[in-house]
């Protein structure tokens, strides 16, 4: 499911700030945002904007956000963690949309994207075989954890790199990937130095695709602390099927053809699955820490069942990701 950037959403809690007298923590969602006081009632709609949304310079009710550059990103303000904005239904041209309405196009909000591919090195689309790699927040789509309770499940560290696709289709070559398009054999993303190092234009099976974060010097700011640039599989897809691979097949697969996986941090089976506690408060906890090795915050977690599950309420694969909300206040760009 493509995360809702901005949409109606509603106050489902507000308590006082020590010390403050003009702002209060408002709970929208799984999200703690901090609200102007009087501005709000528990109940009350409002219009939820997550963060990475980039709000229009022209628009008078995001004025307040000029000094910001327009960007929602996460704050601490007097003390408190606010991950979002939220501001009155008034902003909303005509009447207000039903609870869950997406209303970004109508606000002219788009995403935040701190890297841009050189259109230079862009050889097309994406291709549209394979699901784009973007994992929903936890705090967005809380009904998740419903879903999840009582199977078994692991959990992996989010790597802070950059995104990569590699994709062999029945017929054809190697097709390589930024986050968002299929880039050409010449272009400097580091994608088609990890194809050759890993020899995937002829070890990769044909139909399938794997998917990974690319990590190492000169990328992001090397948090991983490694000597030479890598890429760590946490995807396999097999295009014929439609399906990802399970836990067990994913790596066994990377086995097989010589791949890495992303670390596994947790596996969580049988009684220790069926009483293990789905709270946003614990994901958070586990969430935190650092990368192996260094003293550099990791960015988060990816919590999935080992045997692969559709997830109604994401209308796909049951996967959601945990960002470390110190590494969000501290070390994000």
């Amino acid at each position: 499911m493509e995360r809702k950037l901005v949409s109606v959403q509603r106050v489902d809690h507000l308590e006082p700030i020590s010390g403050a007298d003009n702002i209060l923590k408002a709970r929208v969602m799984g999200w703690d945002v901090v609200v102007k006081k009087g501005e709000f009632a528990p109940g009350d709609p409002c219009v939820f904007f997550e963060i990475d949304s980039l709000l229009p310079e022209s628009a008078p009710w995001a004025e307040f956000m000029r000094p910001r550059g327009f960007r929602v990103k996460t704050a601490r303000l007097r003390g408190v963690l606010s991950q979002g904005l939220a501001l009155p239904v008034s902003i909303l041209p005509g009447e207000v949309p039903p609870h869950g309405t997406d209303v970004r196009d109508v606000l002219g909000v788009v995403k935040y994207e701190p890297v841009v591919t050189d259109t230079r090195e862009v050889s097309g689309p994406f291709p549209g075989q394979v699901p784009r790699t973007d994992e929903i927040r936890l705090q967005s789509t809380l009904g998740v954890l419903d879903e999840l309770r009582g199977h078994d499940f692991y959990v992996t560290t989010k790597l802070d790199g950059t995104s990569a696709t590699f994709f062999r289709p029945l017929e054809g070559g190697l097709v390589a990937c930024s986050r968002n398009w299929a880039l050409t054999r010449e272009a400097s993303h580091p994608a088609w130095r990890m194809a050759g190092k890993y020899e995937l234009d002829t070890v990769l099976p044909p139909g399938f695709a794997v998917q990974g974060e690319v990590c190492g010097p000169g990328i992001q700011k090397n948090r991983l602390g490694l000597t030479e640039v890598d890429l760590f599989i946490f995807s396999v897809h097999d295009t014929r099927s439609g399906c990802y691979l399970g836990h067990a097949e994913l790596i066994a697969f990377c086995a097989e053809h010589g791949l890495r996986t992303v670390p596994v941090e947790h596996v969580v089976t049988g009684e220790a699955a069926r009483t293990f506690e789905h709270g946003l408060k614990h994901y958070l906890k586990l969430a935190q820490g650092f990368y192996t090795g260094t003293r550099n915050r990791k960015e988060g977690i990816v919590v999935r069942p080992l045997a692969e599950r559709h997830s109604p309420t994401l209308g796909g694969r049951l996967s959601f990701k945990v960002i470390n909300n110190d590494f969000l206040l501290k070390d994000e760009d």
